[in-house]
């Protein structure tokens, strides 16, 4: 078997890239976890000792049933709380900027810890300040989840530039490859950078000692710290594990890609059996718990947004009023979960009639036979409902279908009859779910993005909801109306 090697002639895919030799990028890694250690120090000794001063005064007091003052305790808490995220591995490579995971890791560690105090302050009758110890806790832990969401950002922000991320070489198939490269590319911040490929044919031989010298000189050549196989089709178990052990340890590292597509990590649970890793996928289910969470956040989420957005409803009521002949609020038919219709509202951004208009308009631009019904430049909008559009004010009205059970705050957009007509069986899974009022591809792209990437996103939403997926949707739908770019229409 002669493995062919090639760099990526494609300028995106090592676009910004500052090439760093061995020393420098291997030790990113722990240049960005001491930071991470120094931040976590100042959020720390900020939220205890902040919380003694605020709870119990600039003076020391002593501690009840215990020879030491609140400032040896402050100390002390302070110095566990730290070893506590070191402990848990919240600095850990294979969790920094992932996410979820880092935050998960954090409040692990910190409500543990807390645990383990009252445990001790329990059985040894040490009487500390329920004041002091109950709000440094919930003070301190969402300090230091913005803290390191801020962190993450600004991670995220070296990746897409090309630095501070692994430099893999793509091993497999020159299919395999392409599909992994692209979906590397697509999320420039996830801290891989493809710097070269190794197609492997289908009819080559088994792995052998020379492909394998040829691999790591090649590495060498690329500067890249990782090879990724990006499927097992051409590559059996042992070719896979002699990969493994060609790499330098410590400094080198192997990635494998499961051919799982959109599926989300608490979906994903490997198990090592019989020496076999093997990976266990959950099916997409709904609880009753699940269905019952996200009802609630629903009617809590939209009587806050309500109530908050209530004098700004008022003066977008008097401005479409002002815009034209026609009703204030728009009603349209739209298709809902389990395929049941409703009339999803919105405030009036386009001229009276305009619905009369939509299928001649489709025609002229030849976008009639396509599956999102959607007009370049569309005269039918009025001057202010461009600007209702552009910030998505004009969807502020769905909160009411969000009380009435109709609509989500997040979940796939509701589609017109027309569009559904589209749908094939995958598609027609986005039905399982309550529409949203955002979703995840409308904070991934919004007008840019095709139909089946639309489809996509819809499905991987349906397939891996979680609570806390829900609330970072939000988040970055607010992002999103304020500051829209060029891809809100």
């Amino acid at each position: 078997m002669d493995l062919a090697t090639s760099s990526l002639p494609s300028p995106p895919i090592t676009r910004n890239f500052t090439p760093a030799r061995d020393g420098r990028r291997r030790s990113w890694q722990a240049r960005y976890a001491r930071r991470l250690a120094v931040l976590d120090t100042v959020v720390v000794i900020t939220a205890v000792f902040g919380t003694q001063l605020l709870w119990l005064g600039p003076e020391p007091a002593g501690v009840s049933a215990a020879p030491i003052d609140y400032t040896t305790v402050s100390v002390l808490l302070s110095a566990a709380w730290l070893a506590a995220l070191a402990l848990w591995g919240t600095r850990l490579p294979r969790v920094v900027g992932h996410g979820v995971a880092e935050h998960r890791l954090v409040i692990a560690a910190s409500f543990q810890l807390f645990g383990l105090v009252a445990m001790a302050a329990y059985l040894t009758g040490i009487d500390l300040s329920r004041g002091y110890f109950l709000l440094s806790l919930p003070v301190g832990t969402l300090t230091l989840l913005v803290a390191r969401t801020a962190a993450r950002s600004w991670l995220v922000s070296r990746r897409r530039k090309g630095d501070m991320s692994a430099r893999v070489v793509l091993v497999g198939s020159a299919e395999e490859n392409a599909r992994v490269a692209g979906e590397i590319m697509r999320q420039p911040g996830v801290g891989l950078t493809v710097v070269g490929l190794h197609p492997i044919a289908v009819d080559e031989e088994s792995w052998t000692e020379a492909q394998a010298r040829r691999l790591r000189r090649r590495l060498d050549q690329l500067d890249a710290d990782s090879v990724l196989v990006t499927g097992g089709g051409h590559l059996d178990a042992h070719d896979i594990r002699r990969i493994g052990w060609s790499l330098e340890p410590g400094r080198q590292h192997l990635i494998v890609a499961v051919n799982l597509t959109d599926v989300a990590g608490p979906r994903i649970h490997t198990r090592p059996v019989a020496g076999l890793p093997l990976v266990h996928v959950e099916t997409p289910q709904y609880s009753t718990r699940q269905r019952v969470l996200k009802r609630a956040f629903d009617v809590v989420g939209a009587l806050l947004l309500l109530a908050a957005t209530s004098p700004l409803l008022l003066v977008l009521a008097g401005l479409v009023r002002l815009s034209g002949p026609g009703p204030i609020l728009y009603r349209q038919e739209r298709v809902g979960q389990g395929g049941v219709r409703f009339g999803m509202l919105k405030f009036r951004s386009m001229v009276d009639g305009a619905d009369a208009r939509l299928s001649e308009l489709l025609a002229t631009q030849g976008r009639d036979g396509a599956p999102l019904f959607k007009i370049e430049n569309d005269p039918r909008v009025t001057p202010i409902g461009r600007v209702l559009r552009k910030y998505s004010l004009d969807e502020i009205p769905q909160l009411f279908n969000v009380l009435i059970g109709q609509m989500s705050l997040v979940g796939p957009r509701p589609q017109r009859d027309a569009e559904v007509a589209f749908y094939d069986d995958d598609a027609r899974r986005r039905l399982i779910v309550r529409p949203g009022m955002s979703g995840l591809w409308q904070v991934s792209g919004r007008s840019t993005l095709s139909w089946e990437d639309a489809i996509r996103l819809d499905l991987f939403y349906v397939e891996n909801w979680s609570l806390v997926g829900d609330i970072v949707i939000l988040f970055r739908t607010i992002k999103a109306v304020v500051a829209p770019g060029a891809t809100a229409h």
